[in-house]
C-alpha cells in the first residue's frame, strides 16, 4: 500500500519552515500557501523560523494534516486583513491529491517522491483476512505457500499425503496432482526462482511468455499452431535446454511449434530452419535458406557462417585496466539479495551474470541505477536498501538504455527522437522557395497544424475502429501517406521534399545529407549502430525492442560525453542475429574507449567473454541466488567451480 513517508516530507527537522524544512513546499515565498502557514504558526504560538522540532505538536498536525478552522491572512498583497473561510487541507493531503490527480506525469511524479510503498499493517503483505489466514495445511496458510519459490513449494507438495489426515486426503487426492503438474511445467520452462504472489507487472516479457507456455503445455491441447518470438530471452545458458525440452513436448503431444529465435542452440535442436535475409531492411525478405539444420549448416548464409565457426564475434586482444576509480555498494539487501558488497571498477565494459532469477536486476536496475541516478540528477526512485555507497564522486553522469519503445505514439520515430528532425526543418525552412512562401520551421512538423494534412492530422494513415476487433490503419486517401499538404511538398531539396526525406534509410540518407555536418554526424552514428535498413520516419511502434535500444545508443553517441559516464544496458542482445551482436559490441567498446562505463546484465557467451570485468551473481535463482559468486576478468570466472557462467565460459573454443 501507498504511504506518504514523514522522512521524506521532514528530512531535517532542525530546519525551520522558512529554510525549506517541508520538503515539499521548499523554502519561504510571498505566496498563498505561506500566508496560511504564518496564520497557523499564530494560532498555535510559534513562527516560520521556529526549527520544526520545536513546534508544538498541535501545531504540527494542522500544518501536516490541515484544519476545518476558518484562517485570518495578515500582511498580504490582497490588502487588509482578511478570514480565510476555506478549511486548510495540510501538506499531506496535497501531495495525496497530486499523486491520484489528472493534472499531467510531471505532478504525479512529484508527488510520488514523497510516498513510499509499505506492507498493509492489517495483514502484513499477506492479502487476506486473519480468518482466510488461519486456514493451514501442515502448518502454513495459502500466503505462506504463495511466497515460496516455486522450486521450494513444489518439494513442500512431495509426499504431502502423509502429512494429511484420511479425510484431507480424500478431498485432495486430484487437488494435489493437478497442482504438482502445474509446478512441473512451471519449473520446466526456467520459472523456478518465481513465487506464486509475484506481481504481473514485475515479470520481464520472457517470463510472461514462458507462463504461457506453461499454461498451454498443461492443457494438453492437440493439432495446435503455437508461435512464439523470442522465448529464450532472460534465460541462461543452464536453462535453455530446459525451455527446448517443454517446446519438443508441445511437438510431440501433436501439436506445430513455430519460433522466431537467434538462440544457437534453440535452432541446432530444431526439425526445421527458415534462414530470413540475406540482410536487413530492404536488402532483407527473402527466404535464404530453409532444411534440417544440418541442411542449413551446409548451406551459404551469414547464419550459417556463425554456425560454423567461419565467422566470430572476436575476442578482445586485451582487457582494459580501467581508470583505477571504483563505485562500490556496499551492504545490498534488496530482494533476495544476501547482504553482498559489489565494486564495479570504472572505465572498463562490465557484465553482471547468473541464472535468471539469481538477482542481476535487482543489483543493477533497483539498487546501483538509482543510488546514482539520485546522485547525478536528484532523482525519486528509492533504492532497495543498502548500507553505503563509495566512489560517487567519480560519476557524473548515468545513462539507461533499455528497450522500451522510442514514444507513445505511432508518431514517434528514429528522426524525432535523436533531435535530427528538428535540423531538417530548419534545412528546409532556410531554402528560397520556403523563405518566399514565410515558411517557419513549424510549417514542415507533422504534428503542427499548417503544413500537414489535416485528414490524417500528419499521421499518414487513418484509423477505422472496427469495435470488437482490432483497429484497422488505412492509407490516407487525401495525402497517400505523404503526412504533409499539397503546398509543403513543393519545397524541395536536391529534388526530395520533406515526406521523401523521411522515406529514406538510414543508408539512403548518409549520402543524401553528406554535405551538411551536423545532420550528417547523428545519421552516421544511426548508420553505425548496424540501423542503416531503417528509415528515418519509420514508426517507433515498429522497432523492435533491440533497435529501439540501438537508436538510443546512436542517441547517446552523437552527444560529448564527459568520460565519466556509466550505461546501463539490460539484456542488449535481446532479438539481435550474431552479427547485429558483433556490431553492437563495437559500439559499446567505443563507449568505453572514450573513458566511460558501460554495465552490460547479459547471458549471451559472446558479450559475456568480450567484457572487461565480470560480476556473477547466484549460485542459483530466487532464494537460493542472491551471493556474490565471483568477479573478475573471463578467464578467472572459468575457474570458480559454482559458478554456471563460468562452466559454460570455459566450454567456449577460446577457453577450452
Amino acid at each position: 500500500m501507498d504511504e506518504v513517508d514523514m522522512e521524506k516530507i521532514i528530512p531535517d527537522p532542525k530546519l525551520s519552515i522558512y529554510r525549506g524544512g517541508i520538503a515539499p513546499l521548499g523554502k519561504y515565498r510571498n505566496i498563498l500557501i505561506f500566508w496560511q502557514l504564518e496564520s497557523l504558526a499564530e494560532k498555535f504560538g510559534f513562527t516560520l523560523k521556529t526549527s520544526i522540532e520545536n513546534i508544538p505538536e498541535e501545531g504540527l498536525e494542522a500544518i501536516l494534516h490541515g484544519t476545518s478552522e476558518p484562517l485570518t491572512l495578515k500582511n498580504t498583497p490582497l490588502g487588509t486583513n482578511s478570514n480565510y473561510f476555506l478549511s486548510f487541507n495540510g501538506v499531506i493531503k496535497y501531495i495525496i491529491d497530486q499523486q491520484h490527480s489528472e493534472a499531467g506525469a510531471k505532478a504525479n511524479r512529484w508527488a510520488n517522491q514523497y510516498i513510499t510503498d509499505t506492507k498493509c499493517p492489517e495483514c502484513n503483505g499477506q492479502r487476506l483476512n486473519k480468518e482466510a489466514l488461519h486456514f493451514k495445511l501442515d502448518g502454513k496458510n495459502i500466503a505462506e505457500l504463495s511466497q515460496m519459490d516455486l522450486t521450494v513449494l513444489r518439494q513442500w507438495f512431495v509426499n504431502l499425503e502423509e502429512r494429511l489426515s484420511d479425510k484431507q486426503n480424500l478431498i485432495a487426492a486430484e487437488i494435489l496432482k493437478e497442482i504438482r503438474s502445474r509446478l512441473g511445467f512451471m519449473v520446466d520452462v526456467g520459472l523456478n526462482y518465481l513465487a506464486l504472489d509475484r506481481g504481473a507487472m514485475t515479470l520481464s516479457g520472457g517470463e510472461s511468455q514462458r507462463i504461457r507456455l506453461a499454461t498451454q503445455i498443461g492443457s494438453q491441447l492437440v493439432n495446435v499452431l503455437y508461435i512464439l518470438d523470442e522465448p529464450s530471452i532472460g534465460l541462461h545458458q543452464r536453462d535453455n535446454h530446459r525451455l527446448i525440452e517443454s517446446l519438443k513436448q508441445l511437438r510431440d503431444t501433436g501439436n506445430s511449434v513455430l519460433v522466431v529465435e537467434h538462440d544457437r542452440d534453440m535452432m541446432m535442436a530444431a526439425d526445421h530452419v527458415i534462414d530470413m535475409g540475406p540482410l536487413a531492411g530492404r536488402f532483407g525478405g527473402q527466404v535464404v535458406n530453409q532444411g534440417t539444420p544440418k541442411q542449413i549448416l551446409n548451406s551459404q548464409s551469414l547464419t550459417a557462417d556463425y554456425l560454423t565457426g567461419k565467422k566470430s564475434i572476436p575476442m578482445p586482444a586485451k582487457r582494459r585496466e580501467g581508470n583505477g576509480n571504483i563505485v562500490e555498494v556496499v551492504g545490498a539487501t534488496g530482494n533476495n539479495l544476501k547482504n553482498i558488497s559489489v565494486k564495479f571498477p570504472l572505465g572498463k565494459l562490465i557484465c553482471v551474470t547468473g541464472v535468471s532469477g539469481s538477482g542481476k536486476s535487482t543489483l543493477v536496475n533497483e539498487t546501483l541505477y538509482p543510488i546514482l541516478n539520485q546522485h547525478v540528477y536528484k532523482g525519486v526512485k528509492e533504492p532497495l536498501p543498502y548500507k553505503k555507497v563509495k566512489g560517487l564522486e567519480h560519476v557524473d553522469k548515468v545513462v539507461d538504455v533499455d528497450q522500451s519503445p522510442l514514444g507513445r505514439t505511432p508518431r514517434s520515430n528514429p528522426a524525432t527522437y535523436t533531435k535530427m528532425f528538428d535540423e531538417i526543418r530548419k534545412l528546409y525552412a532556410d531554402l528560397p522557395e520556403a523563405k518566399i512562401r514565410a515558411y517557419k520551421p513549424g510549417r514542415f512538423s507533422f504534428n503542427v497544424v499548417g503544413g500537414r494534412c489535416e485528414t490524417c492530422k500528419g499521421g499518414g494513415v487513418q484509423v477505422i475502429e472496427m469495435n470488437f476487433l482490432p483497429d484497422v490503419m488505412v492509407e490516407c486517401p487525401d495525402c497517400s501517406g505523404k503526412r504533409y499538404n499539397r503546398e509543403t511538398l513543393e519545397v524541395r531539396f536536391k529534388g526530395k521534399s520533406i515526406s521523401d526525406v523521411l522515406d529514406m534509410t538510414i543508408n539512403q540518407a548518409v549520402e543524401f545529407f553528406e554535405n551538411i555536418p551536423n545532420l550528417q554526424h547523428k545519421i552516421k552514428m544511426l548508420q553505425q549502430v548496424g540501423l542503416g535498413y531503417i528509415k528515418l520516419g519509420q514508426s517507433s511502434t515498429t522497432l523492435s525492442g533491440g533497435e529501439s535500444q540501438r537508436v538510443k545508443l546512436s542517441s547517446e553517441l552523437a552527444k560529448k560525453d564527459t568520460g565519466k559516464t556509466i550505461y546501463i544496458l539490460d539484456e542488449p542482445t535481446t532479438g539481435l542475429h550474431f552479427e547485429d551482436i558483433r556490431v553492437l559490441l563495437e559500439v559499446l567498446n567505443k563507449l568505453v574507449d572514450r573513458g566511460n562505463t558501460v554495465i552490460v546484465i547479459e547471458h549471451n557467451l559472446d558479450v559475456v567473454k568480450a567484457a572487461d570485468y565480470i560480476i556473477d551473481i547466484g549460485p542459483e535463482g530466487g532464494s537460493l541466488g542472491g551471493e556474490l559468486v565471483g568477479c573478475g576478468t573471463p578467464e578467472q570466472i572459468t575457474k570458480i567451480k559454482k559458478s554456471y557462467t563460468g562452466q559454460f565460459l570455459s566450454q567456449e573454443p577460446e577457453f577450452s
